[in-house]
């Protein structure tokens, strides 16, 4: 089977906030930026991995939702709730010290992990939990 990640999305409230974050901060590179019925799109990514992109959405973006739910769905974003994205790094301390400088809020400093990484955690922008790992041994 030949099955390889294409896409994977990240809910976010502001656009150019998350864009400031993902490529001027963490260094990915803007791919797509679709905008549409008052809605938008863009799609960012790796220079190191150019068939992997993530789309940064808004947290309700499915036209079927209900106003309740549309309202759910933001607010589990406004807490932090939705889930984010794992990268790897060769150097967990250095970008942890980048991310930081940002002012993104810290949710783990470097720790060495058990299973054999050392990895760091923090919160992007619109509250998703991003955490950066860097593979030991």
């Amino acid at each position: 089977m030949d099955l390889k990640l294409h896409n994977c999305f990240i809910a976010v409230d502001d656009h150019d906030k998350a864009i400031a974050f993902y490529c001027d901060v963490l260094g990915l590179e803007i791919r797509n930026d679709v905008k549409y019925e008052g809605m938008r799109w863009t799609t960012v990514g790796s220079p190191l991995q150019p068939d992997v992109s993530i789309v940064l959405e808004p947290p309700a973006a499915n036209p079927d939702l209900s106003p309740a739910d549309r309202d759910a769905m933001e607010q589990l974003l406004a807490k932090g709730m939705l889930r984010g994205v794992n990268f790897t790094t060769e150097d967990c301390d250095a970008l942890f010290a980048r991310v930081q400088e940002s002012g993104a809020e810290v949710l783990q400093e470097p720790t060495d992990m058990p299973y054999g990484v050392r990895d760091c955690a923090f919160r992007d922008p619109a509250g998703n939990m991003l955490r950066f790992m860097e593979r030991k041994g």
